[in-house]
Order: structure tokens, then C-alpha cells, then sequence
């Protein structure tokens, strides 16, 4: 069969590639690199790792990108890189899942070295009202996603220049988001060796903050596809990966909101 003609069938056969094995090793560095980065201090093993990764994952999305423009992304493929952001998306689900149930089982089941309670013996005052900055962050990200909606109708409608107005606003309300997060840490009487609250707190919301971060470049690419009239109203896989990357993210938060700092705070203060 000539080569030329793979292009014409419903399913795409990829060409051999070095990128997944690269972003594996790369990837398992930067874990070790975290590692080391926690125990000696040290982290110029975790970025080294973490450069390579992101170098290596933009030429693998460069392929993917060019592969478009080639006629391999038929209808098919589409559906199978949609299916695939999904599972993508249900697998950091799990891994959030993981912390919460930390979490719940050391509220739940307080110990003698945590003094019996939760948050544990001598957070009390200590943690900051939900209703500031916690709840501000909330109606950022909501308003976020709003955005990040309006953006894909608009796109739907081929109003393309609303359409990034909408992914601009979206972007900017991330960053807002993560300078606000930071002031929130600078505010903070505890770290995360203080005792295993601080520890699964700091996870948790740190492990969003970094899906915030990557979910907002993300976007960013999204935008600068937008400027090279990438998508269009038929064809923008792209931006709907995206879009639902950033809704997962708002649930995720909404979830921290309620149970971590809210419910959290509540037994801390007796309110």
C-alpha cells in the first residue's frame, strides 16, 4: 500500500516517535529530583528534569499540531485524542482523590499525637478565615470557567475574535488566582512539616496551584494558536481539552473550599 494513502484512512498510523520514552525518563527524573529537592534541599536535579519534560512534551504537541495540517486528524482520531483527555483528566481525579482521603481519614480519625481533634493541638487561631482570600480565589475560578465557556460558544459561533477576548479573560483570572494564593502562603503561621495538617494542606492546595499553572499555559497556547487561525468553529480539539483541563481544575478547588478550608475552619473555631 503507498504511504500517501494512509492519510485517507479513518484512523491515523503514528509515525515511531522518541517523545514518550524521552518525557517518561525525563518525567521519572523530575520525581527523584523532588525527592532530593525534600531531603538534601537541593533542587537543581528537579529542574533539569522538569525543563526536559516541557521541552520535550512541546515537540510532542508540535507533532501532534502538525499532523493536522497534514489531514491525519479525521474523525476517528479525534474522538480517540478526546477519550484520551478525558482518562487523562479521570487519572489526576484519582490522584487528588488520594489526598482527600488523607485528609478525611486523619479528621475523622484523630490520634493521640494529634491531640484528639482536627485540625490537631495548636492550630487554634492559626488558620486563615475562608472568607477572605480562600472565598475571593473561589469566585475568581468560577468566574474563570464562565469565561472559558464563553469562549468555546463563541468559537462555536465563529466569532472567533470574542472567542479569544474570552481566553484572555480566562488567562489573566488563573494568574490572578495564583498571586493570590501566594499572598495567602506569605500569610501563614504554619508550613508543611507542621504535623500532618500542614502536610496534606500544603499538598493539596499546592498540587492545584501547579494544575492551575499548567492549566493556564495551557490556555496560553490555546490564545497563541488563536493568533495563527488554528481553530475553527468545526475543528478545536485543542481548546476543548483545554477548557475542560481548566473545569476540572474550578471542581477540584471547589472541593478544597468546602472540606478543607471551610469545614476545616468551622471545627477550628467551633463555628
Amino acid at each position: 500500500m503507498n504511504l500517501n494513502s494512509w492519510k485517507f484512512l479513518p484512523c491515523h498510523l503514528v509515525d515511531v516517535r522518541p517523545w514518550p520514552f524521552l518525557t517518561s525518563v525525563s518525567s521519572l527524573g523530575m520525581t527523584l529530583g523532588g525527592v532530593y529537592w525534600w531531603h538534601y534541599k537541593n533542587n537543581i536535579v528537579f529542574l533539569i528534569g522538569a525543563i526536559l519534560t516541557l521541552w520535550k512534551r512541546t515537540c510532542w504537541w508540535k507533532d501532534v499540531r502538525k499532523e493536522r495540517w497534514l489531514g491525519f486528524h479525521r474523525r476517528k482520531v479525534l474522538f480517540g485524542l478526546r477519550i484520551g483527555m478525558l482518562y487523562f483528566i479521570l487519572s489526576e481525579v484519582f490522584f487528588f482523590f488520594s489526598f482527600f482521603w488523607s485528609y478525611f481519614n486523619r479528621c475523622w480519625r484523630s490520634t493521640d499525637e494529634l491531640g484528639w481533634m482536627w485540625p490537631p493541638a495548636g492550630f487554634k487561631g492559626l488558620l486563615v478565615d475562608p472568607f477572605r482570600i480562600p472565598l475571593l480565589n473561589t469566585i475568581i475560578l468560577l468566574r474563570s470557567g464562565v469565561t472559558v465557556t464563553y469562549a468555546h460558544h463563541m468559537i462555536l459561533k465563529g466569532s472567533y475574535r470574542r472567542a479569544r477576548d474570552g481566553l484572555i479573560l480566562t488567562s489573566l483570572l488563573g494568574a490572578l488566582f495564583l498571586l493570590l494564593q501566594l499572598v495567602e502562603y506569605r500569610l501563614r503561621y504554619y508550613s508543611v512539616c507542621s504535623t500532618t495538617y500542614g502536610t496534606v494542606f500544603f499538598l493539596l492546595t499546592g498540587f492545584h496551584g501547579t494544575h492551575v499553572i499548567i492549566g493556564n499555559l495551557f490556555l496560553i497556547v490555546c490564545l497563541f494558536r488563536f493568533v495563527k487561525f488554528d481553530f475553527k468553529n468545526f475543528s478545536h480539539v485543542g481548546f476543548e481539552c483545554a477548557a475542560w483541563y481548566w473545569h476540572f481544575v474550578d471542581v477540584v478547588w471547589l472541593f478544597l473550599f468546602i472540606f478543607v478550608y471551610w469545614y476545616g475552619f468551622s471545627l477550628n473555631t467551633g463555628l
